[in-house]
């Protein structure tokens, strides 16, 4: 599919600003935001841009997309996959949440379950649980990300080695055709990594925007991970891959 001149021109308007605004658009081209919509939901399939609320953000390669329009991106397949992953956690658990739009949106979903421990390097998934009176909560020290209330870090890594979780909750930047988990933040992915190491069972939340993302640090493979829940069937050589190392996967929709 070849881009139309006003595609062309959103899409270079994105390159230099990072996002686009549908109303803004609407604006500067004269035509009625449901043909800019339609142009950024084709620009979003030939994956040039990727949708968030009110509009569309560059794909991401070497630095992650804002912290607000992830959490708008893809909300409601995050909604879904956090229902079904959240239904198999069970009251009396201890669990750790990492940094991410899509634990967060776990975390909601955890609001009714009972005597849980959770453990996070989240300030937003401390802030959500703290609604829950059953929860135990405890933050990992280290060093706070103001962008999106991260903690990382080695004061982060030497907290989450004094525990064992029953299960990790974890999400990621981008996955390769490979099955690797890949992310931003050098330090970030060594305290991912570490969080792998420390549960006895690890579940990856991550919607079918991340294989169409690429960033450059290698978390782990999906073969590290025991239940993988996403929002779209596999390419079938991964799939088949994730039966060969025993990862379930769970697909919500």
């Amino acid at each position: 599919m070849s881009l139309s001149f006003r595609q062309s021109d959103i899409l270079n308007m994105a390159k230099q600003n990072g996002r686009v605004a549908v109303d803004d658009l609407a604006a500067k081209f004269g035509v009625t935001v449901q043909t800019i919509r339609r142009d950024l939901s084709e620009l979003s399939d030939m994956g040039e841009l990727d949708r968030v609320h009110g509009g569309a953000v560059l794909r991401s390669g070497v630095s992650n997309i804002g912290y607000e329009d992830r959490r708008s991106l893809n909300e409601g397949a995050k909604t879904q996959i956090a229902r079904i992953c959240a239904a198999e956690i069970p009251d009396g658990a201890s669990v750790f949440m990492n940094i991410g739009t899509s634990t967060e949106a776990v975390a909601r979903q955890l609001l009714t379950h009972k005597n849980l421990m959770v453990v996070t390097n989240n300030m937003n998934v401390a802030n959500i649980l703290v609604e829950n009176p059953e929860c135990e909560i405890v933050v990992a020290g280290g060093i706070l990300r103001r962008s999106d209330g991260g903690l990382i870090g080695n004061l982060t890594v030497s907290t989450i080695r004094q525990f064992k979780f029953d299960y990790a909750i974890v999400g990621c930047s981008a996955l390769d055709t490979d099955g690797d988990l890949l992310d931003f933040d050098f330090q970030e992915v060594l305290v991912s990594q570490t969080i792998i190491e420390q549960a006895r069972r690890t579940l990856l939340v991550a919607d079918h925007s991340k294989f169409q993302r690429s960033a450059p640090a290698r978390i782990a493979s999906l073969r590290d991970i025991d239940f993988f829940y996403t929002d779209s069937p596999l390419p079938e050589d991964l799939a088949r891959k994730l039966v060969e190392w025993d990862t379930a996967l769970r697909v919500c929709t």
